[in-house]
């Protein structure tokens, strides 16, 4: 098996006890995933045919659709809270490594985000109620209550690896899965189609307009969007869809770890890796504060050139080519100084001597393949971009702008997954590989300062000092085994700090409407705007969302660090 057993060395269970758990194990996985996969299969097929005006699916049906899997995820969460709660043994063990704070805190954070959205998009559909469906009023009334029941059922249970109604647990954990990955598919189809309209409106050509405009098709007038306080809701829900579509693909992951987690069994206690428990580190604690300061100014400095961008770019169109510009250039210098920050992180892996960690991990498991696969996403646009500027006939400073751009964001995207991921498998500070030599102790001392022992050139430690006694103080312990003066280790915090900032604001400025894609018309002149419209909706949200699944690594880094 590949779970670690909770029996004792010395104790193990019978193999035709162990066999049957394990074939049955594989056997519900795969029963949920085909559930999954089917469901998920309907909701692209109704959100993808209802973008499109001359496809007879409607957006109430897609609203009906998701309203279903909403009700019908809360009650199984409903149930799995009720149930593990009257239990006893419902949950024996608890996966350390799995829902870290920070993760959900973030989930918190986009979920509250998110019952926001909810309430602008209830004012917006209210304030034409005459002539809309009641689906498109009840669709954020049922979307806020599931955030609500999701955000606390993942706050308390993420850790969970829950051993009553096996199977039914994998369906419902699927199941809520597949329903948040078909919320953000229509989030996402939903921002496009809106930004699709934005560019048409800012072109003047009917042949970009809205695909699914938010108007019913019967085109009555009476549904229109024409007092202040409706534009204001819909301005509102469409700024708050980033929040949404994290928050989404947040509860997936979390959802993901819980059913890898369904029946497994563990070691009590975990006596290898690093967990996620509580840490009493400090923000900017034994850092250079370099890190932190400069990846602040990159921070505010961003926020300008996005304000300046998106004011310029939907203004006069003499503007589009300065703020583009000004916007390329910004990305160049953030995009090189990441390069460069991640390459300083791994030479400096090369000269730590702390042991990698091999034991399994779900959760880490899925965040190296989250990063490399959502990387996949800026890798399609950048080399299509490529292609394009290289290809095309445009030779001036914004072509030679945009192919810089591109050539960073590759190797900005490769650098940073290379550091993050041996960031990832390294072992808690202090520890050393297994084969480093015994040294020897220091001879006539009978008593020394730890940090003046350390100090010395000629005296390594002791092997009490190596080696402390676990029933001292952790905060001793800790002090021995990673010394708050080493200079790696502030050095891989600041690293820390600085690319987890400008993943931030990288984040944002595409995240809540930065589309140079579309306002730099090489790639449009050259594959045409269809084509291009597809690649850039289809791979940008994968884009987006490594940034921010990268700011999450990036603080495990650094609590680890």
């Amino acid at each position: 098996m590949s779970e670690e057993l909770a029996s004792g060395p010395k104790e193990r269970p019978p193999a035709l006890r162990a066999g049957p758990r394990e074939v049955w194990k594989k056997g519900g996985r795969l029963l949920s995933v085909l559930l999954a996969v089917n469901v998920l299969l309907l909701a692209c097929t109704l959100v993808s045919g209802g973008a499109f005006n001359k496809v007879a699916v409607y957006d109430t049906d897609v609203f009906a659709l998701l309203t279903t899997m909403m009700l019908l995820a809360s009650l199984w969460i409903l149930f799995y809270v009720l149930r593990t709660a009257r239990c006893p043994g419902a949950v024996p063990y608890l996966d350390a490594h799995a829902g870290p704070i920070w993760l959900r805190g973030g989930l918190v954070l986009f979920g509250t985000c998110t019952l926001v959205m909810d309430v602008f998009k209830t004012g917006y559909y209210s304030s034409f109620f005459e002539c809309q469906s009641a689906i498109k009023i009840l669709h954020p009334l049922i979307q806020a209550v599931f955030v609500i029941l999701q955000t606390y059922f993942l706050w308390v249970s993420a850790k969970d690896c829950v051993h009553v109604h096996l199977d039914l647990t994998r369906f419902g954990l699927m199941f809520t899965l597949t329903t948040n990955l078909a919320i953000w598919m229509a989030a996402v189809v939903d921002e496009s189609v809106h930004q699709a309209h934005s560019y048409g409106s800012s072109h003047g050509n009917t042949s970009y307009t809205r695909l699914a405009p938010d108007l019913e098709r019967v085109g009555d007038t009476a549904c229109s969007c024409s007092t202040p306080v409706c534009q204001i809701f819909q301005q509102g829900y469409f700024y708050l869809y980033p929040f949404n579509i994290e928050y989404s693909l947040f509860a997936s992951t979390m959802l993901y770890v819980m059913w890898k987690n369904v029946g497994r069994l563990l070691a009590a206690p975990q006596g290898h890796g690093h967990g996620h428990g509580p840490s009493r580190v400090s923000l900017f604690r034994e850092t250079f504060f370099a890190g932190p300061i400069l990846g602040l100014l990159l921070f505010v400095v961003g926020l300008a050139v996005f304000i300046i961008y998106e004011v310029q770019v939907s203004g006069e169109g003499g503007r589009t080519q300065q703020a583009l510009v000004t916007y390329y250039s910004f990305n160049i210098v953030c995009l090189g100084l990441m390069t460069l920050v991640s390459l300083s992180g791994s030479v400096i892996y090369r000269f730590d001597r702390r042991a990698m960690d091999h034991h399994k991990n779900p959760t880490r498991t899925l965040d190296v393949a989250l990063l490399m696969g959502a990387a996949l996403g800026q890798y399609a646009i950048s080399y299509y971009s490529i292609v394009a500027v290289v290809a095309g006939t445009p030779r001036d400073l914004l072509a030679g702008l945009n192919l810089a751009h591109a050539l960073l964001m590759v190797a900005q995207h490769t650098f940073q997954n290379v550091f993050i991921i041996e960031s990832l498998h390294r072992g808690p500070p202090g520890a050393e590989p297994p084969h480093t030599p015994p040294k020897e102790p220091c001879q006539g001392l009978t008593f020394a300062n730890l940090d003046a022992l350390h100090a010395l050139p000629g005296c390594p430690p002791t092997p009490s000092l190596a080696n402390p006694s676990p029933a001292g103080p952790p905060e001793v312990v800790a002090m021995i085994l990673a010394p708050r003066g080493h200079w790696r280790r502030r050095c891989l915090r600041d690293i820390s700090l600085f690319l987890l900032l400008c993943n931030v604001i990288l984040w944002i400025m595409p995240a809540f409407g930065a589309r140079p894609h579309f306002s730099n018309t090489v790639e449009v002149d050259f594959y045409g705007y269809s084509l291009w419209a597809a690649i850039v909706n289809i791979c940008l949200p994968f884009g987006i969302f490594y940034r921010m699944h990268a700011v999450s690594s990036l603080l495990e880094v650094y609590v680890l660090s």
